[in-house]
């Protein structure tokens, strides 16, 4: 029997992303989430997988180091046209704590959301 592939959820929401990879036949070893509510959600509609509610910046990823996949819903507020695109001004800017987490999991693929602003980080004009 073939092992699944593994899958480390950061800023999992209420588990809409997460709900893809679980039909595409990933296995989640853990799902990093603040906000309470989602937390909530999340452990209802799949008590077996493991919601860790906790800040990103403050996530120790080292026990996860192997994973397959890092998926990532980063907010876009700080990057998005309709937020005030303060980019990494912005408190709400998860990005250099995903960069931290891909560098201590050393994943073999990384899945970020982004917005057109999060092109800004790389220097280029256009995602």
């Amino acid at each position: 029997m073939r092992k699944k592939t593994t899958v480390l959820e950061l800023c999992a929401g209420a588990g809409g992303q997460a709900l893809g990879f679980e039909d595409a036949g990933f296995d989640h070893v853990g799902l990093v989430e603040l906000d309470s509510y989602a937390c909530k959600t999340l452990r209802f509609n799949r008590p077996g997988w493991n919601v860790i509610q906790e800040d990103l910046n403050d996530f120790n990823a080292k026990p996860y180091a192997g994973v397959d996949v890092i998926a990532a819903g980063l907010p876009c507020p700080p990057f998005s046209k309709a937020g005030k695109q303060l980019g990494q001004n912005d408190e709400r800017n998860l990005f250099p704590a995903a960069l931290r987490i891909i560098e201590e999991v050393k994943p073999r693929a990384v899945v970020i959301e982004n917005v057109r602003g999060t092109a800004a980080l790389t220097g280029r004009t256009r995602p």
